[in-house]
């Protein structure tokens, strides 16, 4: 049983061992990966940002971040499923529940940076009603790929 649950400083921990895994297979770790990943409470939740984690069975398997960037936009940002959850739509209920918290706190726009390489979270955005945009500039090298949902 899958449960998304809103993040709690007690789950630091799982939520840099989460995306540092992900980061780490496909690309590198970058300074803003740093910042967010060593104290997301103060990097994300007090800037007015959510994370939310989805246990399975008792253990924290994902996680996924709302970055406030004005009061109507936000970024997707930090999903990362472990390889043993894939495939269970962990990923797709964290998306799912994400838009649900952004809509709840005022968003008319989400928008996410990503790279091409990562087919399966590209289907998953385009899946959660994602858009690729052009004309976005990415404070990450690995970025490549610009999407978006307007509500």
């Amino acid at each position: 049983m899958v449960r998304i649950i809103p993040f709690e400083p007690r789950y630091a921990n799982d939520f840099r061992r989460l995306n540092e895994a992900w980061i780490q297979k496909f690309f590198e770790i970058e300074e803003m990966d740093r910042t967010m990943l060593n104290d997301p409470q103060l990097s994300i939740m007090d800037k007015g940002g959510r994370i939310l984690m989805a246990e399975l069975d008792g253990i924290v398997v994902g996680t996924c971040a709302l970055l406030k960037k004005d009061i109507e936009t936000y970024e997707l940002a930090k999903m990362a499923v472990t390889p043993k959850a894939q495939g269970q739509k962990v990923g797709l209920m964290l998306g799912e529940a994400i838009l649900d918290l952004a809509t709840d706190l005022g968003a008319k726009k989400v928008y996410l940076e990503t790279n091409r390489v990562l087919g399966p979270a590209i289907a998953l955005y385009k899946k959660l009603g994602f858009q690729v945009v052009e004309g976005y500039c990415s404070p990450y090298d690995r970025c490549d790929l610009h999407m978006e949902i307007k509500f």
